[in-house]
């Protein structure tokens, strides 16, 4: 159980890399670390395939909440080649746009990966998201 613990963490740590790298050329080597070359990325508000695809709502998603990155929010969990686990949005300086205590974006994310541990799909689900975005 353990090397696939390590096997969903270490999957996941580079998925949080993606969605953290602010440079175009960090978040185009994050993708592709993370991401296999046909891995897709599919939520309410998006469904893309390929690492071009996938950079595209990254960068969007930053555009659109700039200073903020995405944290795990609570343990990966997962069986076989699938992983589940809880993310937010937050402020890198501490801080909300609407000055509350807490993430304007959260979710959870489900995933599946190839036989070395890069990402072939992403399922993600929103739990919370701010009126308008």
């Amino acid at each position: 159980m353990s090397a696939n613990t390590d096997r969903f963490d270490s999957a996941v740590a580079r998925y949080f890399e993606a969605w953290n790298a602010s440079e175009p050329e960090e978040l185009a080597k994050s993708v592709a670390a993370a991401w296999t070359v046909d891995g897709s990325y599919t939520d309410p508000l998006a469904d893309v395939s390929g690492h071009e695809q996938i950079t595209a709502v990254i960068a969007a998603a930053h555009e659109q909440f700039p200073g903020f990155a995405f944290r795990p929010a609570g343990p990966v969990d997962g069986h076989h080649d699938t992983a589940r686990f809880s993310w937010e949005l937050v402020s890198e300086s501490g801080g909300t746009p609407s000055g509350g205590g807490s993430a304007p974006v959260a979710g959870f994310d489900v995933i599946t990966l190839d036989a070395d541990g890069r990402i072939r799909s992403v399922l993600g689900f929103l739990d919370r998201v701010p009126a308008g975005a």
